[in-house]
């Protein structure tokens, strides 16, 4: 076990400054790289994205970035988690992927990927459940805007990534 662990973060809204995880990657003696693309209403953007076109819904500027640091990640042998995969995890999974063969890297990259935070598809479930689901501004009931509603996601927590990242060290 290491007596240190270092990290850093990067991307705190979809379209933050690429440069920033590159100089951490290429100056920094750093373990892990964490990038947050998301927020509720790019959820929500990301899901239109993907209903008009079903190889959209994840953030496309995280594959410009990998693409670009991925060989000094290889190297370092620093782990990148993100969120970039929005609606469209495997998506951008295959992009991540892509990127890998066309750099020479190809067995060198593992990707993870964690879904089930996407309940949209049993919103009505929930509903016919007695489920109570309100706004929490105007206590208005989900079943009275349902129909409008274009993205309905829940924080898994951190259990989920812990599991990933030691599925990759086998």
């Amino acid at each position: 076990m290491k007596e240190k662990v270092r990290v850093a973060c990067g991307q705190g809204f979809w379209g933050d400054l690429l440069t920033a995880p590159v100089e951490q990657v290429r100056g920094g003696q750093i373990d892990y790289l964490m990038l947050d693309y998301l927020a509720e209403v790019t959820m929500s953007i990301m899901q239109k994205q993907r209903s008009r076109d079903a190889n959209a819904g994840y953030a496309k500027d995280f594959i410009a970035l990998m693409r670009e640091i991925l060989p000094d990640c290889v190297e370092k042998n620093i782990k990148v988690l993100s969120n970039a995969g929005g609606v469209n995890v495997e998506g951008c999974a295959s992009a991540i992927r892509d990127a890998a063969i066309e750099l020479g890297l190809s067995g060198k990259v593992k990707i993870g990927v964690i879904t089930g935070d996407d309940i949209l598809p049993r919103l009505g479930e929930y509903l016919e459940k007695g489920v109570q689901i309100n706004n929490m501004d105007t206590g208005e009931s989900l079943s009275a805007i349902l129909d409008k509603v274009q993205s309905a996601n829940v924080y898994l927590g951190a259990q989920p990534l812990v599991e990933a990242l030691d599925k990759g060290r086998k």
